[in-house]
């Protein structure tokens, strides 16, 4: 099964050439130039992983990361910047990103940490499953 992402970038070169790299390596990839292109796509379908720019236009990356949180605490989100700080790294963080990476970092450190969050995804989903099962167990007094 190959993972869906969302790959979130203003800069269409860098987005293209991204996007052909993951599809090369079996991802089902889904493209968005913009943060509002990204949160109706969000809206209306899942993802395993979402990989965000940090600087957009519109909204920037911790704006958008925390808007997708809000609509789904599940969405796995990796940041991608061409600037990192360890201070824009705690910061995107602290309001849920699976992982903070720069835009030079190696294809094959990208495509395993969007495994890492698409496996993220899975284990949460699979952790509400159980207990919603319990849930119902209980209240059935089993």
């Amino acid at each position: 099964m190959s993972e869906k992402v969302l790959i979130v970038d203003d800069e269409k070169d860098f987005l293209d050439a991204l996007a052909e790299r993951m599809r090369a390596r079996g991802m089902d990839v889904t493209t968005a130039t913009s943060p509002i292109e990204a949160l109706a796509l969000v809206a209306r379908k899942s993802f395993d992983a979402i990989v965000l720019d940090f600087q957009m236009p519109e909204l920037d990356g911790l704006e958008t990361l925390k808007r997708m949180k809000e609509s789904n605490d599940d969405v796995q989100v990796i940041v991608l910047t061409g600037h990192a700080t360890i201070e824009r790294g705690v910061e995107v963080m602290k309001h849920g990103a699976a992982d903070f990476v720069e835009k030079s970092s190696d294809i094959n450190s990208l495509t395993e940490k969007i495994h890492e969050a698409s496996a993220k995804k899975l284990i949460i989903a699979e952790e509400r499953t159980r207990e919603k099962i319990q849930n119902i167990l209980e209240e059935k007094g089993w």
